[in-house]
């Protein structure tokens, strides 16, 4: 049974740092993303990293104040968030795909086949 489990959300003020766990069980996975969605918004990509955790790819949005990372032996990934905004608001999540992150593709939702359930980051101005 494959399951994904993120954690580490949570209420912060701007400018402030959260750090998302994503615990993956089942099998070894290759690359590894963290969305997110907004209310009322469309679920977006955040980042991405490879299988080996040597390639990362973020949203511009973001690119600069979150770093990706994994753990191969824990099967888990990272997502250390810094100058945190209020639109940084929405519940992320984490997701694998078949696919290599240098792919275009690699940043579509409908690319990933494994979800977790979500964390809840809210970020007050």
């Amino acid at each position: 049974q494959v399951q994904l489990v993120e954690s580490g959300g949570g209420s912060v003020q701007a400018g402030g740092s959260l750090r998302l766990s994503c615990a993956a069980s089942g099998r070894t996975f290759s690359s590894m993303g963290w969305f997110r969605q907004a209310p009322g918004k469309e679920r977006e990509f955040v980042s991405a990293i490879s299988g080996g955790g040597s390639l990362t790819t973020y949203a511009d949005s973001v690119k600069g104040r979150f770093t990706i990372s994994r753990d191969s032996a824990l099967n888990t990934a990272f997502l250390q968030m810094n100058g945190l905004k209020a639109e940084d608001t929405a519940v992320y999540f984490c997701a694998t795909t078949v696919l290599p992150i240098t792919s275009a593709r690699a940043m579509d939702v409908r690319e990933y086949g494994y979800w977790g359930r979500g964390t809840q980051v809210t970020v007050s101005s």
